[in-house]
């Protein structure tokens, strides 16, 4: 039987005492993430959020199998959030709606969570209302022509259904009770909530498609209520696209059999616990990023100079090499040489220990 078929649903249990810990170590750890990144200052605050929630959009379309381009999230970001960046790239349709979607949970977190502003976080999703080759019923509840809702895995003929979703007659007052609860005050921790409602959401699976990301909108939109600040300094979808299979699979059995998710509570609490604790990563990239620029601050560089320096301080992927210079700044590899040149005889760059074709290039500690 699946938990939505049972007779007392939707009234989830879980066993408060077992989480008590678990979630005072959550809660601490999202104090004190909080406490330091006040002590930044704005300009370090806004340049952590951008990182932060690039991440997030980019991993939250990766564990639906999207891969989008991270330069593209970041310029879509930086351009609404009103950072200036270097040669800012033109961003596609479906790169600009996750981001809208985004924002609009975490800044706009105190706005109802209403009917209408899901069907336009949706219309966002999909701009041209197909997922891939498909079809799809965009910026509206699924219908019963779409047929059932079923999460599977397997071949064609030997698929596995892991879960079936509620029927679509039961949507309209299924989603109205929802969003009822979200937008209500009850008497339980604001992150307990969060992770009631990303499962909550997820289990009825309203839409045709979109469902996981939309889910994990809301649950940062929760957890943004929790803390009471648009600014995000965590990636929760980064972190659950780490553990996708233990995230499926605690998401199956609790979907199963009885009402007590005390199960799904505490593996949300551990994810977001990670969470908090991987964006100390985060934190020091945007730490040594600022460090390097108040260094060099008396010094010349020119726009391509810039923009590579500012990729290798965000993390760069892979190694750099001349080529990989003059591509990604649009210049002759002549022009690439120079730039580099110049940079190590500045000791800001220094050559690795391959050299001839194969030369690569890495900030001087």
């Amino acid at each position: 039987m699946y938990i939505h078929e049972q007779p007392d649903w939707p009234d989830f249990t879980w066993n408060q005492s077992q989480l008590t810990a678990l979630l005072a170590e959550v809660r601490h750890s999202q104090g004190r993430l909080l406490g330091r990144m006040e002590s930044l200052g704005f300009r370090l605050r806004e340049e952590a959020t951008l990182q932060i929630l690039t991440q997030d959009v980019v991993k939250t379309s990766e564990i639906e199998g999207e891969q989008l381009d991270a330069d593209q999230v970041r310029s879509s970001l930086a351009r609404r959030m009103g950072i200036e960046m270097e040669a800012l790239p033109s961003v596609d349709r479906n790169v600009e709606g996750i981001v809208e979607v985004m924002l609009d949970a975490t800044r706009k977190y105190d706005a109802p969570l209403t009917q209408t502003r899901l069907f336009d976080w949706h219309s966002a999703l999909f701009p041209t209302a197909r997922s891939g080759l498909r079809r799809i019923a965009v910026g509206g509840w699924r219908t019963a022509k779409s047929g059932p809702m079923q999460v599977v895995s397997g071949p064609i003929g030997k698929e596995i259904v892991h879960y079936e979703a509620p029927e679509s007659e039961r949507l309209k007052g299924e989603m109205s009770a929802f969003l009822k609860w979200c937008n209500a005050r009850q008497n339980m921790d604001p992150v307990i909530k969060a992770a009631l409602a990303h499962f909550w959401f997820v289990t009825l699976h309203p839409f045709e498609d979109g469902n996981g990301r939309i889910a994990r909108a809301i649950a940062d939109l929760m957890l943004a209520r929790s803390e009471t600040t648009a600014q995000r300094f965590y990636s929760m979808s980064g972190q659950i696209q780490q553990e996708r299979n233990d995230y499926y699979r605690v998401l199956e059995r609790c979907q199963k059999g009885s009402l007590e998710i005390t199960a799904w509570i505490e593996w949300f609490l551990n994810c977001l616990r990670r969470a908090i604790g991987a964006s100390e990563k985060t934190l020091e990239l945007v730490l040594a990023k600022a460090a390097f620029w108040k260094l060099h601050a008396g010094q010349s560089f020119n726009d391509r100079q810039r923009k590579v320096l500012n990729r290798l301080l965000d993390g760069f992927d892979g190694k750099l090499t001349s080529t990989k210079w003059a591509k990604l700044t649009k210049c002759s590899q002549d022009t690439a040489l120079r730039d580099i040149t110049d940079l190590l005889e500045r000791k800001i760059l220094a050559k690795e220990d391959a050299g001839g074709r194969s030369t690569s290039y890495v900030l001087n500690d």
